[in-house]
């Protein structure tokens, strides 16, 4: 089973297994609904880079 963590830039956390996309966890903190984004980071403006990691 592969596991990619993948930091969308300005945007959330998106957890894939096995190439399917499984959740969007909030990064930016002020999600209503965390841990998972709920597209507040486009409204705060929250600014971050990408990043992937492999598990």
């Amino acid at each position: 089973m592969v596991t990619i963590i993948e930091g969308v830039e300005n945007g959330p956390n998106l957890v894939k297994i096995n190439g399917e996309l499984k959740y969007a966890l909030c990064r930016c903190g002020g999600s209503s609904n965390k841990p998972f984004c709920d597209g507040t980071h486009r409204r705060i403006g929250f600014k971050a880079p990408p990043h992937k990691l492999e598990l």
